[in-house]
């Protein structure tokens, strides 16, 4: 069975979101794709507090200086299709009011007719974490774990109900309900994240940042849910990032998922033959403007299914 392909919608500076965003979607689901997708970042702290990932001197990309709000770029991309699916990957959920958090995604799959994915993570920001204010980033575990209880209470049946540490719902209507059960799926690569997702999310967001060490987190995943006894499938949907060079770049030290179309898609089959469901390819970063984008996405998709994704 072919592997899913998602395509990253235009967030960065260089597009015009009400434009480009719609375009694109429209694009991605003529050309094939299953899905499109957003991210999340919030702001771009100048001069830098902390390092890229919290890394020490590991400099945040120029691309994260201008990042198009992920709801309002899925809602653009759900008025604009009928039939790919809308996730993310990821929303940073502890920098959301849970509450508000859970009736925007249900009212945007009500409305697109049961598309949403709704991919969490907890992030690693503390100037994000500082702005929105709403818990400080030690308890951002604990965060997560209440957007999806949250989450879950305002996506079921009425009286919705939850008592928590930041949301208190004595007994309530709330409404629109989604179209069906919003899958929830997690950035899960620590041992006390894989234990969340195995007992309370559907899935797992990966990123392609080897094969070796990705095989490495979905064995350590799929034996902790036989530990656990979980009978629910783990839905999984890997997130490359990748830059388009019009030359393709040859050597043994050229960089996974850079260059021509033909080896950004031959650099996916390793993923593809993990057994890996979805495979989002994001290469706005590298591309010009949208038409750009659209090329290279079409180009992407046509090479990877040749090569057997």
């Amino acid at each position: 069975m072919a592997t899913r392909l998602g395509l990253g919608l235009p967030q960065n500076r260089q597009y015009d979101l009400g434009r480009d965003v719609p375009e694109v979607a429209r694009a991605a689901e003529r050309v094939g794709y299953d899905s499109v997708w957003v991210y999340e970042r919030a702001l771009f702290p100048e001069p830098a507090t902390q390092g890229l990932y919290g890394v020490e001197g590991l400099p945040w990309p120029d691309s994260y200086r201008h990042v198009a709000d992920p709801l309002v770029a899925l809602t653009l991309a759900a008025a604009a299709t009928e039939r790919v699916e809308l996730g993310s990957s990821v929303l940073v959920a502890p920098l959301h009011m849970p509450f508000q958090l859970a009736r925007t995604l249900a009212t945007l799959d009500a409305v697109s007719g049961g598309r949403v994915v709704a991919g969490f993570g907890t992030g690693w920001s503390l100037d994000e974490y500082a702005a929105s204010g709403i818990r400080p980033i030690k308890e951002r575990g604990r965060v997560l774990d209440e957007v999806i209880d949250v989450c879950r209470a305002v996506w079921g049946p009425d009286p919705v109900r939850h008592h928590g540490r930041i949301a208190q719902i004595d007994s309530a209507v709330v409404g629109p309900k989604p179209a069906r059960p919003i899958p929830v799926l997690l950035a899960a690569s620590t041992a006390r994240a894989r234990e969340r997702l195995v007992e309370h999310a559907d899935g797992w967001l990966p990123i392609g940042t080897g094969v070796e060490q990705v095989a490495t987190q979905w064995h350590a995943l799929q034996d902790l849910a036989a530990e656990r006894g979980r009978q629910q499938p783990i839905r999984t949907v890997l997130r490359v990032n990748a830059r388009f060079s019009a030359e393709p770049r040859g050597g043994a030290g050229r960089r996974p998922f850079h260059g021509s179309a033909d080896q950004i898609a031959e650099d996916l089959l390793p993923y593809a033959e993990l057994g890996l469901q979805e495979i989002l390819v994001d290469v706005q970063s590298g591309a010009r403007d949208a038409q750009e984008l659209k090329d290279v996405a079409a180009e992407v998709y046509e090479r990877a299914r040749a090569a057997g994704v």
